[in-house]
């Protein structure tokens, strides 16, 4: 199954810069990402969603109406707009690698960035096929524009094909999703679905119905500043102690770099400040709250401890909530993720029962007493100037939307 116009959509999409900005106060956090949400709707309109708007929020809503006449629960689709601060989106040139055959791909031979098939061994299985990269410089933007356009891409082909039956449809596009504030200002009630599902994972027929528990930390350090010129025995440096605190953190286990499955861990992602004050962001994860706790215990101790080899410097550790795994909530209701398994296998795709070592948009939402497993777009390498995707398996994403609301 073809969606003519998927690839264009596609192209067109990641071409706008929507990366969102953790450091930003308002909502959305950055405006681009309502240039979008106003193109969104324009383009919903066009094949047929009349109802399509975008809200003081930044949230895109839109309905495709039921063509059953028995009552079935209403079924939300979700993508997310915004794009990850790790990586530029700015200035996005994709790549189209046609019938690709199965070497490695340069991104950019100026700079010597090349997708190589030893650190990506995937890539042997897609030769054939149409590969989309990005340029070296950017990320491509396919977390999550693969999403929206696959769902555009399905909804075009039941409106264009009224014989195939489905439920009422609720589709949802948000921003601020990659700094874990995508449903921040948005209810269940406005959305108004019974179960929902998000197109933001990865390789091919996979189904995620598990995320890490996260919480976010924040290690403050207050030091003494004065003229580095009279400082003998007065100053006391906070970048040095953040420094120190830094140089403390587990190397060779509960970190992002040595870590895999359901193992969890505690990231250092951010050192800001200056003499006087600094503080340090690390990120805290694990698949279970336990896990979760004990992690925080250790950033506690360490806390302490640091406390005591500086006695004249303030070092505080504040907790915050990020989400919960959404399997809590999902496993009460198996018949969400059960239909999506089918919907995958109608396609002629084996199913990928995985776990996400992150959090979507649905984690919030299951919590809210909206079930919402989270399905492939067919990207790889999320977050990354090495950013890559295969057109028919978008294809094939869509092809699965289209099952799932017959199923439904």
């Amino acid at each position: 199954m073809e969606f003519n116009g998927m690839l264009d959509r596609f192209l067109e999409y990641v071409k706008i810069d929507t990366q969102s900005d953790e450091s930003s106060e308002s909502f959305p956090s950055t405006d681009t990402q309502l240039g979008l949400a106003k193109r969104l709707v324009k383009d919903l309109k066009k094949i047929g969603l009349k109802d399509a708007s975008v809200n003081k929020w930044g949230y895109v809503l839109a309905t495709l109406d039921s063509n059953v006449n028995e009552k079935r629960p209403t079924i939300a689709l979700i993508a997310h707009m915004d794009t990850a601060p790790d990586m530029s989106g700015n200035g996005v040139v994709p790549i189209i690698t046609k019938d690709y055959n199965g070497q490695d791909i340069v991104l950019s031979k100026k700079d010597n960035i090349i997708l190589t098939v030893k650190e990506n061994p995937y890539l042997l299985e897609k030769k054939g096929q149409t590969i989309i990269t990005t340029s070296g410089n950017t990320l491509l933007g396919a977390d999550n524009k693969a999403g929206i356009v696959e769902i555009f891409a399905a909804l075009e082909y039941m409106i264009a094909n009224p014989e195939i039956p489905h439920p009422k449809i609720r589709v949802l596009f948000t921003p601020d999703e990659e700094i874990g504030k995508g449903v921040d200002n948005i209810t269940k009630e406005e959305i108004d679905a019974d179960f929902a599902y998000t197109i933001d994972g990865g390789k091919l027929g996979e189904i995620e119905d598990e995320t890490f528990c996260a919480d976010s930390a924040d290690i403050i350090i207050t030091g003494v500043n004065v003229h580095p010129g009279y400082a003998k025995d007065k100053l006391l440096n906070a970048v040095k102690i953040a420094a120190d605190i830094v140089e403390q953190f587990p190397k060779d286990v509960m970190s992002p770099e040595t870590t895999e499955n359901r193992e969890g861990y505690i990231h250092p992602y951010s050192i800001s400040g200056f003499a006087e004050k600094c503080s340090i962001k690390v990120l805290v994860r694990d698949f279970d709250e336990d896990g979760l706790k004990a992690k925080e215990d250790y950033l506690q101790k360490l806390v302490n401890t640091m406390s005591k080899k500086y006695p004249k410097a303030s070092i505080g550790l504040k907790i915050s909530e990020s989400y919960r795994n959404m399997k809590v909530i999902l496993d009460k209701y198996p018949e969400v993720k059960e239909i999506a398994v089918k919907a995958i296998e109608k396609a002629g795709i084996k199913p990928i029962k995985s776990i996400i070592r992150g959090g979507t948009d649905g984690a919030r939402l299951s919590f809210m007493e909206l079930p919402t497993p989270n399905l492939f777009t067919g990207g790889i390498n999320f977050h990354s100037k090495y950013e890559w995707i295969v057109l028919e398996d978008m294809y094939k994403a869509s092809e699965v939307i289209i099952n799932l609301m017959k199923l439904w």
